[in-house]
């Protein structure tokens, strides 16, 4: 089928095409959001297996090798995918340049400053020993 027949009027009349933006973007989103599931319901079982433990046996648990991994894994997906959620609300959102810009900038940032503020700690915990 010709290409040009599945583009809407507005689109044939000024002669647009895809944006061929946002895919990708729209695929990490979905990407992320599946490793959350997973990993959400190991971090919500896990913390409902240790209620009642004492502070010992969670740093004892977070110093696990596969727990460690887990965690940093789980917060890298977490931070990116709130990223990618905020960015697009703001874009949705916010119609200004002067405001969406920095806007977008500053959720990058602090997700990514929460991000490695979350992973320093559980990397911290699980490689120092205990004093």
């Amino acid at each position: 089928m010709d290409g040009k027949r599945m583009r809407s009027p507005l689109s044939r009349a000024r002669g647009l095409g895809p944006a061929k933006e946002g895919v990708e973007h729209w695929w990490i989103q979905r990407v992320t959001a599946a490793a959350l599931i997973p990993l959400t319901l190991w971090f919500a079982a896990s913390l409902i297996a240790l209620t009642g433990s004492d502070h010992s046996a969670f740093i004892a648990w977070l110093k696990t090798p596969l727990v460690t991994v887990l965690m940093v894994l789980l917060l890298i997906a977490l931070f990116h995918h709130m990223a990618l959620g905020l960015q697009v609300v703001v874009e949705d959102y916010i119609h200004t340049d002067w405001v969406k810009i920095p806007a977008v900038v500053a959720i990058r940032l602090a997700c990514f400053a929460l991000a490695v503020a979350g992973i320093f700690a559980t990397l911290r915990i699980a490689l120092v020993a205990a004093s």
